[in-house]
Formats: C-alpha cells, sequence, structure tokens
C-alpha cells in the first residue's frame, strides 16, 4: 500500500515532524497553537492557496466547565440543610449546563469560563469543472493535556465509567433536593453524600487535569493537521472535477471544538450540497471510521456517508479498515452535524476501540508508521474522489 502514494505520505510525515516536534506542545489558545496556524497558512500559500487566518475567543481549557459544575454540586449538599429550595436550583442549574456543555450549546458555564485568543487556518481548492459540492475537511491543531485519566487504560475505563455514574448521581440528588424541599424530608441530606463525594472527585480530576504538561500531539492531531496540507498538494495537481474543497484546521478542538463551531458560524451559509470528512489519530492504528460518538449526548455519523464508506472499505480489503464507536469523547462530527451538514470521522482507533496514545506523553513523532499512514491515505483519497462523483448512493 505505501507504494500506492509514495511522494504524499512522506509529505504527510514532514508535516506532522514540523506541527509535533519542530513546534511542539500546542495547547489550546497558546503561543504554540498560533505558530501551528501560521505554519499550515504558509504551506497553502507555497501551493497558490490564499488562506485566511480567522480569529475567536475560546475557553482555555475542557476541564473549567466540569470543575465548575462539581464545585456547584458540592455547594448544594453543603448548602442544603440551610436553604433546601436553593440548593435545588443550584444542582439542577449545574446539571443542566453541564449538559448543555458536552451537547456543545451556549450555557452559563461556557460564558464565565476564561477566555483567550485562537484561530483557524483555512483555504480552498476551486474545482476544474462546474461546481456542485462543498467538502470540508478538518484537522485540529491544538494538543491536550495529559492527565492521569488517560495515562493507563484501566484509568480510562474508571474515567469514562465514573462520568456516566456521576451524572446519574447528580441527576438523582437534583431530584432528592427538590422533593425535600417540598415534603421536608429530613433524610434527604444525608442520602445525597454519594452525590457530595462524587463532585469532589470531579473537581479533583480537574485540578489534577489542569496541572499537567501538554503532549506533542503527534498522533492526536497533528496526523490530521499534516494530512490536511498533504491533500492540498495533491489537489492542487489533481484537482476535483464538482467539488470545491474547504481546508480547515482549527484551534481549540481540545476545549470542547471552539474552532469548528466557529468556522461553521461563519460559513455554513457558503457551503452548497456539503459534507465533510473529519480526521483524528491517523497515524498508528486503523484505519477506521466512527458510526458513532459521544459522552452522554450521542452523535451518529451521516447515513449516506456510512453507507459510502462501508461500500468502498469493502472494496478495498487492503485498507483494513473497519467500523467503531468513541465512547466518553467527541471529535468535530458533532460540529459539522448539529448545523446539518452530513459528516463522517475517519480515526486511527485499534479493533477494539482503543486509542493509541491518547492524551498521553509518549504521543511523539516515532510513533507513527507509515504503513499506516498509506493506508489511510488511500482511504480518504478514494472517498475525497467518489464523493466528487456524486457516489452517495
Amino acid at each position: 500500500m505505501t507504494e500506492l502514494y509514495p511522494s504524499q505520505v512522506q509529505a504527510w510525515l514532514n508535516h506532522i515532524h514540523e506541527l509535533a516536534e519542530n513546534i511542539g506542545p500546542r495547547g489550546s489558545t497558546r503561543p504554540a497553537e498560533r505558530r501551528a496556524a501560521e505554519y499550515c497558512a504558509q504551506v497553502y500559500r507555497g501551493l497558490g492557496l490564499e488562506p485566511q487566518i480567522e480569529a475567536f475567543r475560546s475557553a482555555v481549557s475542557i476541564f473549567h466547565p466540569h470543575l465548575l459544575a462539581g464545585g456547584a454540586i458540592f455547594i448544594a449538599f453543603t448548602l442544603y440543610p440551610l436553604i433546601p429550595l436553593g440548593s435545588a436550583l443550584l444542582a439542577l442549574a449545574a446539571l443542566v449546563s453541564d449538559l448543555l456543555e458536552l451537547s456543545f450549546i451556549p450555557n452559563p458555564l461556557r460564558w464565565i469560563v476564561p477566555k483567550a485568543k485562537s484561530q483557524n487556518t483555512v483555504a480552498c481548492v476551486e474545482p476544474s469543472d462546474e461546481h456542485r459540492r462543498d467538502l470540508v475537511l478538518i484537522g485540529h491543531l491544538d494538543s491536550q493535556r495529559t492527565p492521569l485519566i488517560f495515562r493507563t487504560a484501566g484509568w480510562l475505563a474508571f474515567y469514562k465509567a465514573f462520568t456516566t455514574a456521576a451524572f446519574v448521581i447528580f441527576a438523582a440528588q437534583t431530584i432528592l433536593y427538590f422533593l425535600g424541599a417540598i415534603f421536608r424530608w429530613p433524610w434527604v441530606w444525608v442520602v445525597s453524600l454519594p452525590g457530595a463525594l462524587a463532585a469532589l472527585v470531579l473537581v479533583a480530576i480537574c485540578v489534577e487535569a489542569d496541572l499537567t504538561p501538554f503532549t506533542t500531539g503527534a498522533n492526536d492531531n497533528a496526523t490530521a493537521a499534516g494530512l490536511l496540507l498533504a491533500l492540498a498538494e495533491h489537489l492542487r495537481s489533481e484537482p476535483l472535477q464538482h467539488t470545491r474543497v474547504w481546508f480547515v484546521n482549527t484551534g481549540c478542538e481540545e476545549v470542547q471544538h471552539y474552532g469548528a463551531i466557529d468556522f461553521f458560524k461563519r460559513h455554513v451559509s457558503d457551503l452548497h450540497n456539503p459534507a465533510a470528512l473529519v480526521f483524528e489519530m491517523l497515524g498508528c492504528a486503523g484505519p477506521a471510521w466512527l458510526e458513532r460518538e459521544g459522552i452522554v449526548v450521542p452523535f451518529h455519523a451521516a447515513p449516506k456517508l456510512l453507507g459510502l464508506v462501508e461500500r468502498l472499505a469493502a472494496e478495498n480489503p487492503g485498507w483494513g479498515a473497519y467500523p467503531t464507536q468513541l465512547n466518553g469523547g467527541n471529535t468535530e462530527m458533532a460540529d459539522a452535524l448539529r448545523v446539518g451538514v452530513p459528516a463522517i470521522t475517519l480515526i486511527g482507533a485499534e479493533p477494539d476501540g482503543a486509542l493509541p496514545y491518547w492524551h498521553q506523553r509518549a504521543d511523539t513523532v516515532d510513533k507513527m508508521k507509515p504503513e499506516v499512514l498509506a493506508r489511510a491515505y488511500a482511504m480518504t483519497w478514494t472517498i475525497v474522489r467518489a464523493l466528487d462523483a456524486g457516489d452517495l448512493s
């Protein structure tokens, strides 16, 4: 498979090296994230394109809203004996706001967390003939911190189980507080102790996470950002016939997708008959495609895109591609779907769903596997060409 696109795979590897090693850890809203955006713009200009660096304001940490929510739940516990109804209202506000945050919907937590400047790099390649479709390719530039909850498979399993259990416990605590305030049940406060303990655990997880260093993010997600650059070069020499291709290197994906949200807010009205391909962690495993993703709120790949990818994968067994699901996380597929743009994510998950080096210090360039990159590139190029041919049956 590596012999099919040797120059493209080598160019891709070079971009990964530049982003992950030469620029290094690219924390959301940090200077290195800006340097990564400028690097992408420089590459696009070198290809004769006219990239734009589009600035926006973003939260600086994905953990801040959940830290505030956990703190509010604990405060509601401490105040319940004094003001039962007020505690119930505070717990409800925290619960609903955190659920909205997980759904990428504006909420009080999102309004009050600290903000800073970030940016997307956006470029387009026009079709060689009549414009019939827009294809949005998305790969984020920023890298995440390296918290304990991502350090081992055991810790990650605990985190996924805890977040689900905590949401159920917080919901039960909120309902109990309202009932206790109405019926004056004296035992409610003691029974709500597990909610208070879960809130403290959530606070501790968030504080620890924000004290850890950023990963260099070779697999997550210099692979995606670099793939867009390699595809742009390829499409300049072999443009699509009817599809305008948007290359969107997003900032602040790691803090609930502020970059993708900003892109679609600005440009969704510019898109004609659109589709979106999102790329995540394609350097070590896979390729795979996401059928479903989500933490509490699920998002499903667009049915027609899902059918196309399934059929092409069956026709090309050399890719070794397979379906998977992402539980306990989201990709920028969710942002496209929420504004009505059909989308699917290609992701480098293991067959059991594990994501190599996800938010770990070991996510470095030496882990990249050229054969995996080559198969992912072949899959991506075939999907892009099929979409240009109008092949969504």
